[in-house]
């Protein structure tokens, strides 16, 4: 017989004073049994018509950024793009919940979410160029750099979080996360200083299936990832990731929970990743073309169209204006990186510490010298 099989004695019940606090009742921490869906249920029908032709309108965006992106890497001017194709639903919606003061902590899949904050296209994929590390600022836009190491980022959204609140700032900061990331150390670190601290943050996860080729069934055995909120004392919610209402109202409910002081909220969009992880990925080595076509039928942009054409809340001539404003967005992006930036080599010194250290100021120096020489050699 192990401990665990042993039945509990008369004083189990009775336990002495200590510091562990009170116990808590994890029902309503749970999520519930399956994702939260809005489109296509009778409650869509109360759904704001202006609000889904606004969704729609940025889910046609973001399609055509992604869809360029792409391009652009196919041509040579990014070096990288991880395109969130099919995942434009979560994206928007996060940016869309933000008020303007609020923060938003993205992952390198997010460049879309950074865009819909009103960063430009070409600012936003400096870094998957290869010119800089970033290419905003990120007290303008209220928008964190990119973070490519998995999930490092939701720390520093606890922590600006807390940190806003002991000001007495009325600040929420979101994070953006994928599947993979739940798997690393630090997403775990930031869910437990964000329940003690009862931090304003929001964790988003974007369940997309895959941490590039391994499937969520070799990642974690937990009934969702939004299960993972109530070991730590927070609030987990389900979510249909592919439909843009239903992301946009969680969210929303979400980020309110985080900014009454209720506690902070992770939030698991069910959603799938369309194309391959990046442009150097072959995702045909791990899954199947019949599972592609599956989600392809959920595809966010084509779900949220048909509810507008069904409930005749949108027409050829709306669809067609949503694709003609994507087409402008498109020859931007077209334009700006059609030439070379022009790049500051000493940059690479900038931000690195508030008070460059000596080791820094000794390399900068270094650099400086051999640019001079350089110079006077041509």
């Amino acid at each position: 017989m192990t401990l665990l099989d042993q039945p509990a004695g008369p004083s189990a019940s009775v336990w002495p004073p200590n510091a562990h606090g009170p116990r808590r009742d994890p029902a309503p921490l749970l999520p519930d049994p399956e994702p939260f869906r809005l489109l296509d249920t009778p409650a869509a029908d109360k759904l704001d018509p202006e609000l889904l032709r606004d969704l729609y309108r940025r889910l046609v965006l973001g399609r055509r950024y992604n869809q360029q992106a792409t391009t652009l890497t196919k041509q040579g001017r990014l070096a990288v793009y991880p395109a969130s194709t099919g995942q434009e639903a979560c994206q928007i919606a996060a940016a869309l919940v933000l008020r303007e003061d609020d923060w938003l902590f993205p992952s390198y899949r997010d460049t879309l979410a950074v865009v819909s904050r009103g960063v430009r296209p070409v600012e936003a994929l400096t870094l998957l160029r290869g010119n800089a590390h970033h290419g905003w600022d990120p007290k303008a836009h209220r928008t964190a750099p990119l973070s490519t190491p998995l999930a490092t980022q939701a720390p520093h959204a606890v922590g600006l979080a807390h940190a806003a609140r002991l000001r007495g700032d009325d600040v929420v900061a979101l994070t953006l996360v994928g599947d993979g990331g739940t798997s690393e150390g630090d997403f775990h670190e930031a869910l437990n200083f964000a329940g003690v601290l009862n931090a304003p943050v929001v964790f988003l996860v974007q369940n997309n299936g895959y941490a590039i080729s391994v499937p969520l069934s070799k990642q974690s055995a937990a009934p969702t990832l939004a299960h993972k909120a109530v070991g730590y004392g927070i609030s987990g919610r389900l979510v249909d990731g592919n439909d843009a209402a239903a992301m946009h109202t969680v969210l929303t409910e979400a980020v309110e929970h985080a900014r009454s002081g209720r506690g902070p909220v992770l939030v698991e969009a069910v959603t799938y990743r369309l194309e391959a992880h990046t442009n150097a990925d072959d995702a045909t080595r791990y899954r199947t073309p019949d599972e592609v076509d599956a989600w392809q039928a959920r595809d966010p942009l084509t779900v949220l169209e048909r509810h507008l054409r069904d409930h005749d809340l949108i027409d050829d001539a709306g669809v067609a204006a949503a694709a003609e404003a994507a087409e402008e967005l498109a020859a931007e992006m077209r334009a700006e990186f059609h030439s070379e930036p022009e790049l500051d080599p000493m940059s690479l010194f900038t931000h690195v510490y508030a008070e460059p250290t000596p080791q820094l100021r000794e390399q900068a120096d270094l650099l400086a010298a051999e640019l001079a020489a350089e110079a006077d050699a041509r």
